[in-house]
């Protein structure tokens, strides 16, 4: 038995940065319906404030084409897909955090490509004109959005430049040329617009180290750092269809923001913010591990601490509506979404759900457990035991001594482990349907609601004791709720009345 006592005193503040952007796939899909559906799902339950994706310059959003004219190849620049897109995320509240990527087929300088879709990873053929074509873009965005608005917008240079799958030889010394020209555009526009990088993975965080070098000796402006960050080692198996994967421990990850954190903190810029533009388990968009309980109570002792490092972080992505490997071909298919395909919350969409509805006065934080207080009174609990063990007998048991003020409470609990919330397990009992009928849509969206039950308690002498057992992979939250008792109000109120009752 886990025995806590948690004061009324407030230790400390739960800063709200964990769902400041969510990723995204590629800019051109979200002209899809279901995507738009999906996005606006997920908005209502979590509130991100930002987005951030791939694909923003790939030929299928359209902005840039060349044309001959008078024997001359020159640029026609196109916003009628991104203004549609932008629009929709601004309509739900989110503001782009705009990645610079990847290069326009017809102003690349090679061939070489990276996804199903075939995003150009080669450095522009003429600097000149990738310079042209990131100013001609901001000065769209300022006529249609105004100036105001787009000055809240961060501006990312490229993504993951740092593996040659991402940048033609990861060559570093292109990456900086590439990061000074951009930096050069955005600023010429307004000093005050936001511009970073260099947006790598974990592994080679002396990117980063070389990269604040560079803006230095350069003088090329910087205004935040930015990284990703995955918890998968190598994988033990891949097919064309799934990626099995061990993860680190949880404080694995932590670790590793602390490190860059000191590493920007010891640089010629120590006081930049730095961003995490991308976060899961796996990297891979084909884990199981996405889809599973797991995934959920692993990444809340991720949400409940690394605000406390990292000034936003954004996890990838909101949906499987999602062509990196191919079109989807399953229902399931460990894609990196909060949501699966037909609008099918899985457990760490509710994960996020519940540390939406989180105070932001910090009571008591651990490993395990992290306790707020709301400004109505209200003391909110999200609790997690992630298992990587095989077994059954992962139990973990709590009494909580809470520092309340006298009276009666309202104990609302909802829960997600193996047994509830948990639309993929049931979608394994039903054989693994690849295309999914009505009827099983029907089916699995009703298993992906958590468990909710309720009680009531007393406080006695300032103290309430809440006991409770989370099970393998669980994440519950609860709502501490004073009541306000109106019983006596009910003319001739009396339940024994009730049969059975």
């Amino acid at each position: 038995m886990n025995k806590i006592k948690i004061s009324d005193k407030v230790t400390g503040t739960f800063r709200d940065n964990w769902n400041f952007c969510v990723g995204t796939e590629r800019m051109g899909i979200a002209l899809q319906k279901e995507y738009q559906d999906t996005l606006e799902f997920v908005q209502k339950a979590i509130n991100f404030k930002y987005i951030r994706g791939h694909g923003l310059f790939h030929d299928d959003t359209a902005i840039y084409r060349e044309y001959e004219i008078d024997g001359e190849m020159k640029p026609f620049y196109n916003f009628t897909y991104i203004d549609k897109i932008f629009d929709s995320f601004l309509e739900r509240g989110l503001k782009p955090f705009v990645e610079l990527g990847f290069m326009p087929s017809q102003l690349a300088s090679g061939e070489q490509t990276v996804f199903y879709w075939k995003g150009n990873v080669t450095p522009p053929k003429d600097y000149s004109k990738w310079k042209e074509l990131i100013q001609a873009l901001i000065k769209h965005f300022i006529s249609r959005y105004g100036i105001e608005e787009v000055l809240q917008w961060p501006f990312e240079v490229w993504n993951e430049p740092n593996l040659k799958a991402f940048w033609k030889d990861a060559d570093e010394t292109e990456y900086f040329k590439l990061y000074k020209v951009s930096a050069m555009a955005i600023k010429e526009i307004n000093k005050d617009l936001q511009v970073g990088g260099p947006a790598i993975c974990g592994g080679a965080d002396y990117w980063i180290k070389d990269f604040l070098e560079f803006c230095k000796k350069e003088n090329a402006t910087v205004d935040f750092v930015s990284r990703h960050l995955y918890s998968a080692h190598l994988p033990k198996i891949q097919t064309h269809e799934f990626c099995y994967q061990d993860l680190k421990e949880p404080e694995e990850m932590l670790k590793e923001l602390q490190t860059v954190r000191q590493m920007i903190d010891n640089s010629p810029f120590p006081h930049l913010p730095f961003h995490i533009t991308e976060y899961n388990t796996s990297y891979n968009p084909l884990n199981p591990v996405h889809d599973t309980c797991l995934n959920a109570a692993y990444l809340a002792r991720i949400i409940s601490e690394a605000g406390d490092i990292v000034d936003s972080f954004s996890y990838w992505t909101f949906s499987d509506i999602f062509e990196e490997a191919d079109v989807p071909r399953a229902q399931f298919h460990g894609g990196f979404g909060l949501v699966a395909l037909n609008n099918i919350p899985k457990p760490t969409f509710h994960m996020f759900s519940f540390f939406e509805q989180m105070g932001k006065d910090i009571l008591y934080r651990d490993e395990n457990m992290l306790a707020t207080r709301k400004t109505d009174g209200t003391v909110t609990i999200t609790a997690w035991n992630p298992v990587m063990e095989k077994g059954e007998h992962f139990d973990k048991h709590f009494s909580l001594e809470l520092n309340l003020p006298k009276g009666e409470y309202f104990i609302n609990r909802t829960i997600v482990n193996e047994a509830y919330g948990n639309p993929w397990k049931t979608w394994i009992q039903m054989g693994r349907p690849r295309f999914t009928s009505k009827k099983q849509v029907e089916i699995l969206r009703n298993a992906a609601r958590p468990l909710v039950i309720s009680d009531r308690a007393s406080c006695v002498e300032d103290i309430l004791l809440l006991e409770f057992t989370q099970s393998k992979n669980e994440v519950s939250f609860f709502e501490i709720i004073p009541v306000t008792d109106e019983t006596d109000t009910y003319y001739k109120l009396d339940d024994s009345m009730i049969p059975g009752y």
